[in-house]
């Protein structure tokens, strides 16, 4: 089901094949991205295998992940994606 996610309600998700359970620190609306690890300020933030952008603050596992602690580098020329695959 898709759907906004209430803070403090946990959610399910495999980790290679080792499913996991994490309780959401903040609500996540429908489409965004929630933090299934911690991320250090400055850190690059993967998506499906993809860069996107950099920790602006530490976020932890379970918060909401958006513009608010995040800089985007989609489409950025000037700053090099290091994160390989």
């Amino acid at each position: 089901m898709l759907r906004d996610i209430p803070s403090g309600e946990s959610i399910h998700f495999y980790k290679g094949a080792s499913m996991q359970t994490l309780t959401l620190h903040d609500s996540i609306p429908f489409g965004h991205k929630v933090a299934i690890a911690f991320i250090q300020q400055g850190a690059e933030v993967v998506k499906y295998g993809d860069v996107i952008g950099k920790a602006t603050q530490d976020i932890r596992a379970g918060e909401h992940v958006h513009v608010h602690n995040i800089e985007g580098i989609r489409g950025r020329g000037d700053i090099p994606k290091t994160h390989e695959s």
